[in-house]
């Protein structure tokens, strides 16, 4: 199996991972439930936070992993040819990095 079959298969489970789990609702002005299904619920929609947060994070990092490998190969090989394409290859390997940082802040936006 190659590595775009995996990431569809992997994106097809947290699909489904997502579609299986019970549905949020975290109002408090219910009026027909009682206390215990008000908290469960507020407890699930927690873990739904939670989950994308991690999402976030976690997606930008793998994102951001692939990129730099190539870019480090062919930063590399500039390198080696050229000791002057230096500073262009660093500037281009610490690009990708602010792809994480955007992640990290998305989910501190998630988590408040």
């Amino acid at each position: 199996m190659n590595r775009k079959t995996s990431l569809y298969l992997v994106a097809l489970l947290a699909v489904i991972t997502l579609l299986v789990l019970p549905p949020a609702s975290a109002t408090e002005h219910e009026t027909a439930a009682d206390d215990a299904t008000v908290e469960a619920a507020k407890e699930t929609s927690r873990g739904y936070l939670a989950i994308g947060a991690g999402l976030a994070i976690g997606l930008a990092g793998i994102g951001t992993g692939v990129a730099q490998a190539h870019i480090g190969a062919a930063a590399v090989g500039a390198v080696a040819e050229d000791r002057g394409n230096f500073a262009n290859s660093l500037i281009f390997i610490a690009i990708p990095e602010t792809v994480v940082i955007l992640g990290f802040v998305i989910a501190n936006q998630i988590l408040g």
